[in-house]
């Protein structure tokens, strides 16, 4: 959980590029927003929840406005957050909220639990998370208690009008096959052989995802998962990425752009948006003039490593955290979705 700041920071400016790709599809109105998902995206399941997978006390919340912790994997705002507001929409609240009754059924819900992964036995350690089958079963309640509000018909208009983010796959690899010397996973599969595997299982949630009425998806891959300062700390040598998960990730990514295009060809629509966030935070490293930045904010993000590699959510974050959003939000006011 400690690497959510960072991996976060880096899927929200993927997710500007992604957000412009939408426009062509865009509502007059405010719509629907569903989020499914891990720590990225949870926004408070999880403190309904016996687990130790949380993020309910300080310093979690330190810049949320009402200065407490909500159950987000952030200093602040948090990804879907974002997105609401660049949609016109209040945001969305988490499903196990006993808040999420009558009218605000129809902004949409926050299915995401911290912790998870695409695979059922990814996140173990953390007991009792809402993994990914059953928060597809939390949408299917969803939409039936949205029946008994407002009529079939337009529950289903509302669902398939709804942009939808789906964040998920780090913690198969960090919380899994990583996750101990000598994994059960990694002695039962090579690393090509067991990213091949979790996105044949990738494959089988967003077809249950279309099933159940999506048609707009914002599908994330993974950042660069070795250089999370938690693992840089654990795993990588001299402070430098950890070699095996970039690996991972190298591999992982292109085989779930190429999933997207495949499911897309299949149902002869864009149903699915891939978010490369690797490649989209390279080019902006790389680049950051081209993103309206006179420096790499990361170079500045790497002056408070020290501090943040030992304690995993400090107040230096918030710093750079606050400069790399009004960044997205700049970038994003310039897009229609």
């Amino acid at each position: 959980m400690a690497s959510s700041f960072v991996f976060g920071v880096r899927t929200i400016l993927g997710l500007v590029m992604a957000l412009g790709a939408l426009a062509p599809q865009a509502a007059e109105a405010a719509r629907a927003f569903f989020v499914f998902g891990d720590s990225l995206v949870d926004n408070g399941n999880n403190n309904y929840l016996a687990t130790t997978a949380r993020a309910d006390s300080p310093p979690y919340g330190i810049d949320y406005p009402t200065r407490r912790p909500t159950g987000r994997f952030s200093n602040g705002l948090n990804i879907p957050d974002f997105i609401s507001q660049h949609i016109g929409s209040e945001p969305t609240l988490p499903y196990l909220s006993p808040e999420l009754t009558g009218s605000r059924l129809l902004v949409g819900a926050n299915f995401a639990s911290a912790g998870i992964g695409i695979l059922n036995d990814t996140g173990i350690q953390f007991v009792n998370i809402i993994r990914m089958f059953r928060q597809f079963e939390y949408f299917q309640e969803y939409q039936n208690r949205v029946t008994a509000l407002i009529g079939p018909q337009r529950t289903k208009q509302l669902v398939n009008g709804a942009l939808i983010l789906i964040t998920v796959g780090g913690n198969d690899f960090v919380n899994n096959y990583y996750l101990v010397p000598y994994s059960a996973r990694s002695r039962q599969f090579s690393l090509p052989d067991y990213v091949k595997y979790v996105i044949s299982e990738y494959r089988k949630l967003l077809t249950r995802l279309y099933d159940l009425g999506a048609r707009r998806v914002l599908v994330t891959g993974t950042g660069p998962l070795g250089c999370v300062p938690a693992e840089r700390a654990m795993r990588g040598r001299n402070g430098q990425c950890a070699a095996d998960l970039q690996r991972a990730a190298d591999l992982y990514n292109p085989q779930l752009v190429q999933l997207v295009k495949d499911l897309n060809s299949q149902y002869g629509s864009e149903i699915f948006v891939a978010v490369n966030t690797g490649k989209m935070q390279y080019n902006f490293i790389s680049n950051p003039r081209a993103f309206g930045m006179l420096t790499n904010p990361f170079f500045m993000y790497g002056l408070f490593k020290e501090k943040i590699i030992g304690d995993s959510c400090c107040s230096n974050k918030s710093i750079i955290f606050t400069l790399v959003l009004n960044l997205f939000v700049r970038i994003l006011r310039g897009f229609k979705i």
